[in-house]
């Protein structure tokens, strides 16, 4: 018998939906912003003709998502990862040799006049597929958590990280690199595995993090890092976050810019038609500049708020998610998410180093912003699949 849902439940989840569509029209004031004052762009309204493209696919591309049900989700899963897989691969031979001089890595294929990156698509189909064996390996047990059982999920999930591991090595795209740990190490956290486990990986991984910043900051620590096919901008990237002002003419020049472009700013900036501090590639990975120099300390403030709220949000999905694969996927995409934010805007503010990360729904439009849309789609399909089911039970 079908019974109504109450009007009050709607199967479209607004309240993830606000903050969204926010941060997307806070990106466009940005982009407007860089563009005007980049002395390299003749005309503005062509680039943002494309970020609103990129938009309008994005946003299709969610609700696509979003109407997905669960058990063909679940059945694509293994597909979309091989798939991703398998875009990544065709880099070896196909990556654009333009991107890669430009940048030092081979993380683009260019098809004509079209060009994008593989691993974004990676980054969700690694969610869904790590979400899809942590579903499989805990049902399969059906009772409480043994050290045997926890080590053979680990060994499952290390066993597909593997592969994207290993071509991002090839990629020597050591930022992205960050994002695939990170949402490793949230999904093994909400896992279910033993505190043991957990207390001694953490360990080691932060043993591995401490001794790999001291091997960076020594001469002969760099040596053996350069045996590694570690390269020379990977270095310098650490001396610039270190010392950002003293290589303000050289490595540091992107960097040292950018905090001159957001200390400007003050309080409450200096208006979007005043951006007066040259920052390069400021409509991407320095898009959070724009911000600080132009609306200051608050305005930076509230966009971080604006941020938090979105991550709330998703929060709340996972918390009230009645399947433990969708549980999974949003604590996959929180982390994805995350990773991105606490980067890009710790490597504006000189907290962290540059690793070429966007800021999800700001920088300029892309792979990267459109994986942002499929990323959200993913948790509306949860909500929508359960209020959906409700209906019709």
């Amino acid at each position: 018998m079908k019974r109504a849902l109450p009007s009050k439940r709607e199967p479209v989840n607004y309240a993830l939906l606000l903050p969204v569509f926010l941060l997307i029209l806070v990106g466009f004031i940005a982009q407007y912003g860089a563009f005007q004052a980049d002395p390299t762009v003749d005309s503005i309204f062509p680039l943002l003709k494309k970020q609103l493209l990129w938009t309008v696919l994005g946003i299709f591309s969610m609700f696509a998502t979003m109407f997905i049900p669960i058990n063909y989700l679940w059945k694509l899963t293994p597909v979309f990862y091989s798939l991703s897989l398998l875009l990544m691969s065709l880099l070896i031979k196909f990556h654009d040799p333009v991107m890669a001089a430009a940048t030092g890595t081979k993380r683009w294929i260019r098809l004509g006049p079209f060009s994008f990156q593989p691993s974004e698509f990676m980054k969700l189909g690694y969610i869904l597929m790590l979400a899809y064996i942590i579903t499989k390996k805990r049902q399969q047990t059906q009772t409480s958590s043994i050290l045997k059982d926890d080590f053979r999920l680990l060994g499952a999930m290390s066993l597909v990280s593997l592969p994207i591991l290993a071509l991002m090595f090839y990629q020597k795209d050591f930022g992205t690199s960050l994002v695939f740990v990170s949402i490793f190490l949230g999904m093994v956290v909400v896992s279910g595995c033993s505190w043991k486990i957990l207390t001694v990986g953490f360990a080691g991984l932060s043993i591995v993090g401490i001794s790999g910043i001291l091997l960076v900051l020594t001469e002969q620590g760099q040596k053996l890092l350069s045996y590694l096919h570690f390269k020379p901008y990977q270095f310098n990237r650490i001396h610039a976050w270190l010392n950002p002002f003293e290589y303000a003419d050289s490595i540091s020049f992107q960097q040292a810019r950018g905090l001159t472009a957001i200390g400007s700013g003050e309080l409450v900036g200096k208006g979007l038609t005043n951006l007066q501090v040259y920052v390069p590639v400021r409509e991407s990975d320095m898009i959070f500049t724009v911000i600080g120099e132009a609306y200051g300390f608050l305005g930076t403030c509230l966009l971080i708020l604006l941020f938090f709220y979105l991550i709330y949000q998703m929060l709340i999905c996972t918390l009230h998610a009645k399947r433990e694969f969708y549980a999974y996927i949003t604590t996959g995409v929180i982390m994805y998410f995350l990773f991105h934010i606490l980067e890009n805007i710790g490597s504006n503010i000189g907290l962290l180093p540059l690793t070429g990360i966007p800021l999800p729904f700001i920088s300029q439009g892309g792979t990267a912003y459109l994986a942002n849309f499929i990323g959200i789609g993913l948790i509306l399909s949860m909500y929508y699949q359960k209020e959906k089911n409700e209906i019709e039970t």
